[in-house]
């Protein structure tokens, strides 16, 4: 069974999945948020999901983000639409600046790292990785 990290934002939703043996964390995709829920329902209608593992944005001093609330809004609707899957969240403080890190690092163009899709789906891979690494 996999585990699918979601790193929701209310325009687009970076989506990572780890392999069926849980050991590595891939990028998916990212998809619009108002298409998640309907992305969500195909995909688990054909992979097996284990868990969400959804990023929570905070602060630097450890208190819900302004976005935290828009989370907590879809993770409740999650619940009601997937009430067998478990839904785990993740402190997701810097994904995105260690989004950008890992495309300089990785050598692609400003215009590549530019593209907030991209970005989206690394966070949601980092997401994904920090749980896999606390779960060890």
């Amino acid at each position: 069974m996999r585990l699918l990290a979601i790193d929701y934002g209310t325009k687009r939703t970076g989506i990572a999945v780890t392999d069926p043996l849980q050991l590595i964390a891939n990028g998916l995709t990212t998809v619009r948020s108002h298409e998640l829920l309907q992305f969500l329902e195909n995909y688990c209608a054909t992979e097996k999901v284990e868990k969400f593992i959804i990023g929570m944005p905070r602060t630097l001093h450890n208190e819900d983000a302004e976005n935290a609330k828009y989370v907590n809004i879809f993770a409740k609707q999650c619940a009601q639409k997937f009430p067998h899957i478990p839904i785990v969240f993740v402190d997701e403080r810097f994904t995105s600046t260690m989004a950008h890190q890992t495309m300089r690092a990785a050598g692609l163009k400003k215009t590549d790292r530019q593209n907030k899709e991209l970005v989206d789906t690394i966070s949601a891979t980092i997401i994904l990785q920090s749980y896999l690494e606390q779960k060890k």
